[in-house]
């Protein structure tokens, strides 16, 4: 049987239908794939070839590719003509997983604007940061969104009541042409990730980043079939939220390029009710957080009240998970536990920077694969210099999928380039028989169930509590979220705070998966350095 190095030559050789070769990306030479499109929106007109086949599925409707074309082309026609978007403008998008999420996405890059993924879970100051740092002319929000967004000055299309009326009055109409042209390297999307500064950053993806994230995809899925493996009538279910690259990018976009049914759950995260839907809609493949496949193996006997047979591929990602889960999921769920795999990659690489195959996490469970084709991958020292391998340092990745920068933010753009369009992940890892193993993601983060939490940030919100004279936010490990958030705050003399009254402060002020769980309160000072810093790892918790 071919292996996977095999096929992968043979699928990107020159005159095959995934060629990859060497091209100027801004300046700079990179692999890229030869036939590839140009913009998001040829892959949205492409997409009308998959006719009245299902694309969007949730519990109670279902879209097919034509219909879903024909809201696009409706919304990005009020958008053009009502609020004035075009190329290069900004179109906010803030709700909980659904149809009209995806409709909005696609409605914006067609016409060249930028959609812009806003966290559903953010409070109202972290809403207002992302409006004023991208300016969108129009916001697309669900009910409990428009309601946080009130006095914001943005106009708001509600996805309950809007998005349905605009579909209705507009039936059938095409696309709005375009008085420019797309380019290549133009801002396509802009997801935000936590920032050091203590404010979320907007990484931004061009329309090549995210074509190059596509195409990864379509060479797995090329690479598969080599191998004998079926990527026929295939179901996914995407659970994570619309405003990650797990679910957008890897998830949305993918499918409707290709021709397959997203089933989107919604609602609070339930297990069984998870698991009900795979049943029902004879879901074949799921990535998930380690959290969520934590739930299954939680489930014991009883996963057997649940009829999993055409789930077939599985994968973990977007968090650390252990050894000890990946074989729990290969026991429990042995048809598909046989293809759990694991990638590496950030939102600023848009998609997978590396893979490890079914085969590679089983013959060593602490890897996280090889570099992906279009990808480079380089440890350095503290001194910008590459280290063989076997040594520890900085991970930094090069390729054609990789963000264009943080939006309005040059500042931290610079700080996390290198010469020559290198990007700094700031985290920590090593080369092994050219595999990559994380030491530790990014200094100080915390990521917990998939939720990447800087503790500047929620330093930042405690620290505004009157009672509060300093703290430290560190993660702790959590069975159930890989990490928790814990506290140490410092009182000034004389104050009295509980940590009910520290959680709500923070909460008004920051996402509430972000606010510790875990409070220590004491009047005793933080451990210091000779200039004064604090030691964060000589911070115990007691």
């Amino acid at each position: 049987m071919i292996t996977r190095d095999e096929a992968v030559a043979l699928l990107t050789a020159p005159g095959a239908p995934l060629e990859i070769r060497t091209e100027d990306v801004l300046g700079e030479p990179m692999d890229v794939y030869v036939n590839r499109p140009r913009s998001l929106r040829e892959l949205l007109e492409s997409s009308r070839t998959h006719g009245d086949r299902d694309y969007l599925v949730t519990s109670g409707r279902r879209i097919g590719f034509a219909e879903h074309h024909d809201q696009v082309a409706a919304l990005a026609r009020v958008l053009r003509e009502d609020y004035g978007v075009g190329r290069g403008d900004r179109v906010g998008l803030c709700a909980a997983n659904c149809p009209e999420w995806i409709v909005g996405f696609w409605a914006a890059v067609s016409l060249g604007a930028v959609a812009v993924g806003m966290n559903s879970m953010w409070a109202r100051p972290e809403l207002a940061h992302g409006v004023e740092l991208t300016e969108p002319k129009v916001m697309i929000v669900d009910e409990p969104r428009a309601r946080l967004a009130e006095g914001l000055d943005v106009p708001l299309l509600r996805v309950e009541s809007d998005l349905p009326r605009i579909a209705s009055e507009h039936p059938g109409t095409p696309l709005p042409e375009l008085d420019e042209e797309i380019a290549e390297d133009d801002p396509a999307v802009i997801l935000f990730t936590s920032g050091t500064t203590g404010r979320a950053k907007g990484a931004t993806h061009t329309h090549r980043n995210v074509i190059a994230a596509v195409w990864f995809h379509l060479l797995n899925d090329a690479v598969a079939a080599e191998m004998g493996l079926p990527q026929a009538d295939r179901r996914f279910l995407l659970v994570s939220p619309l405003f990650h690259i797990a679910s957008l990018h890897n998830l949305a976009v993918v499918r409707l390029v290709v021709g397959d049914v997203a089933v989107l759950y919604q609602g609070k995260f339930d297990i069984e009710q998870v698991l009900r839907l795979i049943e029902q809609e004879r879901i074949t493949n799921w990535g998930a957080m380690p959290t969520m496949l934590t739930r299954i193996i939680e489930l014991g006997d009883r996963l057997q009240e649940f009829d999993l047979s055409t789930l077939r591929s599985l994968s973990v990602s977007s968090a650390p998970s252990s050894p000890g889960l990946k074989e729990a999921l290969r026991t429990a769920l042995p048809q598909a536990g046989r293809s759990l795999g694991t990638t590496y990659g950030l939102t600023e690489s848009c998609t997978a920077a590396t893979l490890a195959s079914a085969a590679e996490l089983a013959a060593d469970p602490s890897t996280v694969g090889r570099p992906v084709p279009t990808v480079e991958v380089e440890i350095r020292d503290t001194e910008g210099r590459p280290v063989p391998e076997g040594i520890e340092g900085e991970i930094h990745l090069r390729g054609a999928q990789m963000m264009l920068g943080y939006w309005n933010n040059a500042k931290a753009t610079a700080a996390s380039t290198a010469p020559h369009r290198w990007f700094r992940t700031g985290d920590l890892g090593h080369l092994a028989d050219g595999q990559l193993h994380i030491a530790s993601r990014r200094s100080d983060l915390i990521l917990r169930g998939g939720e990447n939490i800087y503790p500047a940030e929620v330093e930042d919100r405690i620290v505004a509590h009157p009672a509060v004279r300093e703290c430290i936010v560190m993660g702790v490990p959590d069975p159930d979220y890989g990490q928790a958030v814990a506290a140490v705050v410092v009182l000034h003399p004389g104050e009295n705070v509980s940590p009910e009254d520290l959680c709500a402060h923070t909460a008004a002020g920051i996402a509430r998966y972000k606010v510790p769980t875990r409070w220590q309160i004491t009047l005793d000072e933080l451990p210091r350095n000779a200039t004064g810093k604090v030691n964060r790892r000589d911070v115990r918790l007691t």
